[in-house]
């Protein structure tokens, strides 16, 4: 590309999330805003900024005519797409209070929210969706309106009879006047977002338009952002990372964004969109990680030495740019193995990713080494809904992957009591809503933010250490941190997920998901019946499995020693109750499952002390 070009509209000048959309329509309104693929003509369709302010417009109106009153809660149940934006904004220029919602969550999760929020107008994707959330609401005397944006050729009786549904094409007005600079409060409240905790009901974090701003902001003001930047957006907007970083940062620097069709469709919408940016959980990186071991353990030796070598190279390259590494001879061979090995990766992400950042949860430093080493430039960040949400992020120009980065701008931290991160920051939440006693004990009376997390601070950097909750404490008294070891349990090919045990017992255990292609050929290896469940407790099976753990903790300290492993192959899901939709593996349930397995793994002991 010839030129980049930088056009920001700051947080003050925007002053809402709202006159955000309202400055940028007014700066470039002929610029490419939004890029979705249209099914019925296959091909992807352009929308520009102008285009955007008038369907907003559009939404506005129709928002204004329910007659709702400023500070009222509205919900979005949509999988990413202009619609989603439209909705947001026209929201946030009535004044109204949006609640993101994830598609893939449980209904009976999504109606306490609902009803906990009072929610008066809700937007799904279609009328599979209203049917599968109906009967949660069936009791939810507030909710006023049903909006479906896809319509059915033939609608369904108990639809048509039902007042509050409306379709969005009837709803929609054919035109409105131009947006007006609304001129809100930047300090009022702008979103519920409900988090996905791990246990108890979701808590419904406030945050204002000016938390989501001044931390978009921030995060431009240390990570160059350009108008010919294009972001691939697949991350759920209900993610306040995506809503964030992947959402109202590009609008804010005048890039655009472009929808990915799904996550299955993600490789090939890579090779066709070529984005230059990505925001992904580490999860996303950990799948390409693992096929990539998969596909060099079938390759000669020359591959995998040429491979591993590029690799190497690659990455005392990287530190070399970093300034941590001087020249060496080597280094003359990266064009070379660029050609011949990196820029094959490479060309398969797009060919012009200039960013990759990653946040959401931990990743794994070999996951980010072999990435880095391939040229792909991988930024971890680390932050919570609660401070919306970005509180640190690795920048190119220091970029050390084992940590989450330096924080940002206007963000302060320290370490307080048993190494907790403590946070205050320009994103802090106004509080959890109707819950002043989580609030309480999130934000301490000196308004320092308690993440739950441990850390240390070295040089600038965050180095997240461990959680509070999540530390299990052996019979001896011994305290491990079990998240490390289960993000490198499950960079083996054969584990998909992972849950370290032993809370009060002598030693430790996992509990293990099997991948499911690497279970059915690891039962033929074994002479096992893949679909017997009582295959999964075979001796020579468990101490294969063991042996590939102990493989992966090998450069862990002496703590980390697993002596026993339950096997099963159904995966943790959002829709089993065992992971919430964050894709976080809910521990308490999980060792309410397996609670009979657990205590008769433990009765039997260890099964070796190497």
């Amino acid at each position: 590309m010839a030129q980049w070009n930088e056009d920001i509209v700051s947080a003050e000048i925007a002053g809402t999330l709202d006159g955000l959309l309202y400055q940028r329509v007014r700066r470039t309104p002929e610029a490419l805003a939004y890029r979705h693929f249209d099914a019925a003509s296959k091909q992807w369709l352009d929308t520009s900024w102008r285009e955007v302010g008038d369907a907003v417009a559009r939404w506005r109106d129709a928002l204004a005519a329910e007659g709702l009153q400023p500070g009222e809660r509205v919900a979005v149940h949509l999988r990413n797409s202009r619609e989603w934006v439209c909705f947001d904004q026209a929201a946030l220029a009535c004044g109204l209070v949006v609640v993101p919602l994830y598609t893939d969550d449980r209904p009976d999760n999504i109606g306490y929210m609902l009803k906990d929020a009072a929610v008066r107008v809700l937007l799904v994707q279609d009328a599979g969706s209203w049917r599968r959330l109906a009967p949660a609401l069936e009791q939810h005397d507030e909710l006023k309106r049903v909006l479906i944006l896809n319509r059915p050729e033939v609608a369904p009786p108990e639809l048509v009879d039902d007042e509050r549904v409306r379709f969005v094409a009837d709803w929609l007005p054919q035109q409105a006047d131009a947006l007006v600079a609304r001129n809100g409060d930047p300090h009022g409240l702008a979103s519920i977002v409900y988090t996905s905790g791990t246990t108890g009901r979701p808590k419904g974090v406030m945050l204002t338009h000016h938390n989501m701003l001044s931390i978009a902001h921030s995060a431009l003001t240390m990570i160059d952002c350009y108008q010919e930047d294009l972001f691939l957006s697949f991350l759920p907007l209900s993610h306040t990372l995506e809503r964030t970083a992947g959402y109202y940062l590009p609008m804010m620097a005048g890039a655009a964004v472009a929808y990915a069709r799904s996550i299955m469709q993600l490789a090939e919408d890579l090779q066709q969109l070529r984005p230059t940016v990505l925001i992904a959980v580490p999860r996303i990186f950990e799948r390409v990680y693992g096929r990539i071991q998969g596909q060099m353990a079938g390759k000669s030796a020359l591959a995998r030495t040429l491979f591993r070598y590029t690799t190497e190279v690659g990455w005392h390259r990287f530190e070399r740019e970093q300034r941590r590494a001087g020249w060496r001879p080597r280094l003359m061979a990266w064009p070379v193995l660029r050609r011949l090995v990196a820029g094959k990766v490479t060309e398969k992400l797009g060919g012009r990713l200039r960013l990759a950042v990653s946040g959401g949860a931990a990743l794994p430093l070999p996951v980010a080494r072999i990435f880095i080493g391939l040229g792909v430039p991988i930024l971890q960040g680390y932050g919570l809904t609660e401070t919306s949400p970005v509180i640190s992020v690795n920048v190119p120009d220091d970029n050390q992957p084992d940590s989450v980065g330096v924080p940002l701008n206007g963000v302060e931290v320290r370490i307080g009591e048993n190494n907790e991160l403590l946070v205050k920051t320009p994103g802090m939440m106004q509080g959890y809503w109707n819950n002043h006693a989580a609030t309480a004990d999130m934000i301490d009376p000196q308004g320092w933010l308690h993440t739950g997390d441990q850390a240390r601070i070295e040089n600038g950097h965050i180095y997240i250490t461990g959680r509070i909750k999540d530390i299990l404490v052996l019979s001896n008294g011994e305290k491990i941190p079990p998240m490390d070891m289960e993000m490198a349990i499950c960079l083996d090919p054969l584990i998909d997920q992972v849950l370290i045990i032993g809370e009060g017992k002598p030693y430790l255990a996992a509990i293990v998901v099997l991948n499911p292609d690497g279970w059915l050929g690891l039962a033929h290896h074994y002479g096992l019946d893949p679909y017997d469940d009582a295959s999964l407790s075979n001796e020579k099976l468990c101490s294969h499995m063991l042996k590939a753990i102990r493989e992966q903790l090998k450069d862990f300290p002496i703590y980390a020693k697993v002596r026993r492993v339950i096997l099963v192959h159904e995966p943790w899901t959002v829709d089993n109750g065992l992971l919430t939709p964050t894709l976080k593996v809910k521990r308490a349930q999980v060792l309410e499952q397996f609670d009979r397995e657990i205590e008769a793994l433990y009765a039997s002991g260890p099964v070796g002390r190497g």
